[in-house]
């Protein structure tokens, strides 16, 4: 990845920024920012340093990561509020919990007779090391979002407040998952960073995935 590269990446991530609005933020003439982007040219230092403050990035970001963690499979990059639910939650530990949590989830929706049922699901942190080191194992927890006076007994019912999240879609989640998952989290963060949206884990699911063929991932912000 070059330093053009990234710059391109990161005015994208702002808005998608044009080169004539960030040519104007830098005192400089569009044609630069072209040739910067191009890699004909590298910025002088106070010029990389500005360009570090407008999207909040590190120089080591700029001149020596691959930040773009895209593909053709990610859409819909976006900011929005997620209205207020309720939902009954299972987590699960083990080599593969995800489908075992997931499962359970639909078995819950099929007794209680809900229609076209809405999973979401996130990793669950409180993993010991030895069950992570020695038995490969980790944690996943899968939620029902429950329609209005829907109930499950076995189930304690929790509520999520109406908040903000960044959110960007996947399409074909699970042809790639161990790259196009965590490419699409990657990006996410990228975008936060860049727009000054900062993480929020408190009080609000931090961070979630809807289940089906298509995902959407969720991280919260304020």
């Amino acid at each position: 990845m070059t330093f053009g590269k990234n710059l391109q990446y990161l005015r994208q991530l702002s808005a998608n920024m044009t080169q004539e609005t960030l040519a104007e933020k830098l005192n400089v003439s569009r044609q630069t920012i072209s040739k910067w982007e191009m890699d004909a040219a590298n910025p002088e230092m106070e010029k990389a340093l500005e360009i570090c403050k407008i999207f909040n990035c590190s120089l080591d970001n700029l001149f020596r990561e691959e930040m773009d963690k895209r593909s053709d499979a990610y859409s819909n990059l976006r900011t929005e509020t997620v209205k207020g639910f309720h939902y009954a939650e299972y987590t699960v530990i083990s080599r593969e919990p995800e489908a075992d949590a997931i499962g359970r989830m639909y078995k819950c929706a099929e007794v209680n007779r809900i229609e076209n049922p809405r999973v979401i699901g996130w990793d669950f942190p409180k993993v010991s090391q030895e069950q992570v080191n020695v038995f490969n194992m980790h944690g996943y927890t899968a939620a029902l979002i429950l329609p209005e006076n829907v109930k499950p007994e076995e189930y304690e019912i929790k509520e999520q407040s109406a908040h903000k999240y960044a959110a960007i879609h996947i399409d074909r989640p699970f042809d790639n998952p161990f790259v196009t998952i965590p490419g699409a989290y990657h990006t996410l963060r990228d975008y936060m960073r860049t727009n000054g949206l900062e993480h929020v884990e408190n009080e609000v699911i931090p961070c979630f995935e809807t289940v089906g063929e298509g995902m959407d991932v969720y991280i919260a912000c304020k």
